[in-house]
C-alpha cells in the first residue's frame, strides 16, 4: 500500500457501518477557514453490514450470524477503501486549494496571490493594504480629534464636587446626580452646621466639629 501524505487541513468525516457508511472529506483553508467537502462515497460493504443489522434486530436475531460475517468482512476492507476514496479526494481537493511556497499552508483562490504565487498572508493585495491603512489612517485621526474634544469637555466639569455613586437611602446607583434617580433623596452636597458653619457630610445628624444637632 503506497504512502499518503497532505497537509493537516482537513477532516475525516467518513463512516466504517451502518446504513450511511461511507467515505468524506472536508479540505479548509488555512487562512479563512472556508471549507471544501468531497464528494460522499458509499461503503457498500458497510451498509450491508448495517441493514443486516437492522434486519436481524427486527427478526428477532435469526440473522445474526450472517450479519456478524458480512460484518467482519466490511471492517476487513474498509482500511484499503478508505485510502483510496482519501487519494481520490486530495486529487480534486487540489483543484481547489494553494499550497504556498512561503508558509507551507493550503489557501483557497480568494486567499491565493496569483501574481506573487504566495498566499494573501505572505504577499498581500498592495490595494487592500492601502484601503485598509487609510481606513486605519482615519480611525487614528478621529480618536485624537475625539480626545482633544473631550478633554476640552472635561475641563468645565466640576471635579471639587464630591459625589455619592450609591444612594444611601435605597442603595440605587446615581451616577454621581445630586439626586437619586430611584427615591429622590438628596445626595454628594456638603452641608454647614448652623452653629459654626464647619462643612459636613450629608446625612449626620451632629456636627463632628461643635457637636450641633441637625
Amino acid at each position: 500500500m503506497s504512502e499518503i501524505k497532505f497537509s493537516d487541513n482537513y477532516k475525516d468525516t467518513s463512516k466504517e457501518s451502518g446504513v450511511n457508511a461511507g467515505f468524506q472529506f472536508e479540505f479548509f483553508c488555512e487562512h479563512c477557514n472556508d471549507t471544501w467537502r468531497s464528494p460522499f462515497v458509499s461503503y457498500k460493504r458497510g451498509q450491508v453490514s448495517g441493514w443486516l443489522g437492522k434486519i436481524a434486530g427486527m427478526v428477532g436475531g435469526s440473522l445474526g450470524d450472517v450479519s456478524s460475517t458480512v460484518g467482519g468482512l466490511a471492517e476487513s476492507g474498509y482500511g484499503e477503501a478508505h485510502d483510496e476514496a482519501f487519494r481520490k479526494a486530495i486529487e480534486q481537493a487540489k483543484i481547489h486549494f494553494h499550497r504556498c511556497a512561503k508558509c507551507s499552508n493550503y489557501v483557497c483562490d480568494r486567499c491565493w496571490n496569483t501574481d506573487k504565487g504566495l498566499c494573501r498572508s505572505c504577499a498581500p493585495l498592495a490595494e487592500v493594504e492601502i484601503e485598509s491603512s487609510k481606513a486605519m489612517g482615519e480611525l487614528q485621526a478621529a480618536s485624537e480629534k475625539a480626545l482633544e474634544e473631550g478633554k476640552k469637555r472635561g475641563a468645565k466639569l466640576d471635579v471639587n464636587r464630591d459625589r455619592q455613586l450609591l444612594c444611601p437611602e435605597c442603595n440605587t446607583e446615581t451616577k454621581g446626580a445630586k439626586f437619586c434617580p430611584e427615591c429622590g433623596a438628596k445626595l454628594a452636597v456638603t452641608n454647614k452646621c448652623p452653629g459654626c458653619k464647619a462643612e459636613v457630610s450629608p446625612g449626620v445628624k451632629f456636627c463632628p466639629e461643635c457637636g450641633e444637632k441637625f
